[in-house]
């Protein structure tokens, strides 16, 4: 009989149990483990003592990124270091990255969570997965192949990059799932299309993660490759790795492993939860990670609440795709402006394809410009640019509430890249 990943809870109120005992169990380590969490808690005015009920989370401090940089090299080490096995670090390129250490039970742990992405996708042993993601200290090759291994599925641990070899493992070793950064999925999708491959792989699912991604770019993802579905995987390094969460074939949201983290959404200024539909800050507070747990960590990546049950039946709880980091917050004329957002907006108006740029400017005189750079629909003709900018225009003015530019460009003129593509051109200097 094949293993199963995907926890068999019968119930949301069995989860909320699942929930309490493993915060109780992670407040009382991390107080007992770290001088770190003792000293933060402490000021809190919080004991392991006083978290009666999942109510008492509130009670807790947050962390944030900056308790990790100062942590440098083991930041929140709640275990002897002879207990780590190995460690993993951000992709950061300023400052000090944020090291994360993991125990053999952390590795493990996060390895059945990511098998648990495969089969939720649908996959079977038969499957191939080609990995088109970094390999290195960071936590994304590492992660995939792990899991797929886990799950049982053949690894294909291509990396990053290389078009040409992509293309012929495609052909010759016959994967049925591809895994990479939604950037990736559009420049290896477009590839495969101008190089007359279609008929020539198997290629029926792909999974990708790491920055957001339209409709629009979905829609052309899967008509080029002809592929059955497209998920998308959460995760970060903080909290394990990829892996934390995917939609499922009804997407309706991402399913996130609320038996192994609790996740608030709050109001990145105030704090407070936000209400159902209202775009907020993920906050996780881990239930069984030894050597790095997180009490309350701010992740800033935004996303909605959703508190219906999914059509597929899992009592596991839901969240939104990722709208963008609020550190990547756009504030334009007194406005809040989430990349997110862009992208929203731009997958409803006809015409446009599925990449985009956002350039913010500053006249002379002080006033603030912001001009979308789209491309036409693969389908759609330039000379209709006109048309196609006047709905931009109105769409995000009655949308996101602030007056933009828009440029429309020839299908395929924005640059394609294998990792995550820049999209924000801020100049206001």
């Amino acid at each position: 009989m094949e293993k199963r990943f995907i926890p068999d809870i019968p119930d949301v109120q069995s989860l909320l149990d699942l929930q309490l005992t493993g915060l109780k169990w992670t407040v009382d380590h991390a107080w007992n483990g770290s001088s770190f969490y003792r000293q933060h808690l402490e000021t809190a005015g919080v004991t392991p003592a006083d978290i009666q009920s999942l109510e008492d989370l509130s009670r807790l401090p947050f962390t944030t990124a900056s308790h990790l940089k100062d942590g440098y090299p083991f930041p929140l080490l709640s275990v002897p270091e002879k207990e780590v096995v190995r460690i993993h670090a951000s992709s950061g390129t300023t400052g000090k990255r944020k090291v994360l250490a993991y125990t053999r039970k952390d590795i493990d742990d996060w390895v059945d969570m990511f098998a648990r992405c495969y089969e939720m996708a649908g996959l079977t042993p038969e499957d191939r997965v080609q990995i088109a993601v970094g390999y290195g200290v960071w936590t994304a090759g590492m992660g995939f192949q792990m899991g797929c291994e886990r799950f049982g599925a053949m690894a294909i641990p291509v990396g990053p990059g290389n078009i040409d070899m992509q293309c012929q493992f495609l052909k010759d070793l016959a994967p049925t799932v591809f895994c990479c950064t939604a950037s990736m999925a559009l420049l290896m999708a477009e590839e495969v299309h101008k190089r007359g491959l279609k008929d020539q792989i198997r290629l029926k699912k792909i999974i990708f993660g790491s920055e957001r991604s339209s409709d629009a770019m979905r829609e052309r993802v899967k008509h080029l490759l002809g592929l059955e579905d497209m998920f998308d995987i959460t995760g970060m390094t903080e909290l394990y790795g990829p892996g934390m969460g995917l939609d499922c074939h009804c997407h309706q949201g991402i399913h996130y492993w609320a038996d192994k983290y609790i996740l608030e959404i709050l109001d990145p200024d105030t704090l407070t939860p936000v209400a159902d539909g209202e775009v907020g800050e993920m906050v996780v507070t881990t239930l069984c990670k030894e050597a790095t747990p997180l009490i309350r960590y701010r992740t800033r990546d935004l996303t909605r609440k959703i508190s219906r049950t999914c059509a597929c039946g899992t009592p596991l709880f839901l969240h939104d795709r990722i709208m963008g980091r609020s550190d990547d917050m756009i504030i334009l004329k007194g406005v809040n402006v989430y990349p997110g957002q862009i992208d929203e907006v731009l997958s409803q108006v006809p015409g446009t394809g599925c990449e985009y740029q956002l350039h913010l400017s500053r006249t002379d005189d002080g006033k603030e410009i912001m001009t979308i750079k789209v491309e036409a629909g693969n389908h759609t003709s330039i000379s209709d640019s006109d048309g196609i900018r006047d709905r931009i225009r109105q769409a995000v003015r009655a949308k996101i509430m602030v007056s933009c530019d828009a440029q429309v460009l020839p299908y395929g003129e924005l640059p394609r890249v294998p990792g995550k593509a820049r999209r924000i051109f801020d100049n206001r200097g």
